[in-house]
């Protein structure tokens, strides 16, 4: 018999129970992705590496400084700001590869 005249829940199986949008990467992910992209800047392309580890360490935190915070998600923002800087640095002359910085 139809108990609910076609209006079951088969139609819409994920409007309950799931509040979050499962469209993009979690959290975690960023995390890994931007500690990734860090220690690649360390080497390589630093001024576009840097700036995107540190996009993806502030997402992964939640785009918030209040609450708790994955390590993960810390170091790959530190990280980032260090390769930030240094690529910088480098650019400018300040820091010019043989000039004693690094090696």
């Amino acid at each position: 018999m139809m108990a609910s005249f076609g209006q079951g829940t088969r139609r819409y199986p994920r409007s309950r129970g799931r509040t979050w949008s499962r469209t993009g990467p979690d959290r975690a992910t960023l995390a890994i992705i931007g500690v990734i992209c860090a220690v690649a800047g360390f080497f390589v392309l630093g001024i576009i590496l840097g700036p995107a580890a540190i996009v993806c360490g502030w997402l992964a935190m939640g785009r918030t400084w209040a609450g708790s915070r994955p390590v993960t998600a810390v170091v790959a923002l530190v990280l980032g700001a260090i390769d930030t800087l240094l690529a910088i640095l480098w650019l400018s002359g300040a820091a010019a590869p043989g000039n004693g910085l690094l090696f």
